[in-house]
């Protein structure tokens, strides 16, 4: 049970910054700024914030359309699974 709790805080912590994240990219791609990297998007998605990444995609639609972006974003997706059927955090 600990460990279902503990993965479900990391996703919630670290989905709130992903999204702000996206947010803060949307903005300075709107403004022709630095942007934040898709190496440090697909980062945060692996350390849990792929749900926040999620949102953003949908509410922001944001990297929602490039391709190879959603490609790598499933795969982060997956491993996330993965990890928890491998670890029995879906389990019961």
């Amino acid at each position: 049970m600990n460990l279902a709790l503990g993965y479900a805080a990391r996703l919630a912590v670290m989905s709130v910054v992903t999204l702000l994240t996206f947010a803060w990219d949307k903005r300075r791609a709107k403004k022709h700024g630095w942007r934040v990297s898709e190496k440090t998007l697909h980062t945060l998605e692996l350390l849990g914030g792929w749900p926040g990444a999620l949102l953003a995609m949908r509410w922001l639609r944001h990297k929602s359309i490039k391709k190879s972006y959603r490609w790598i974003f499933g795969l982060m997706v997956a491993l996330h699974v993965m990890a928890c059927v491998v670890f029995g955090v879906l389990v019961k």
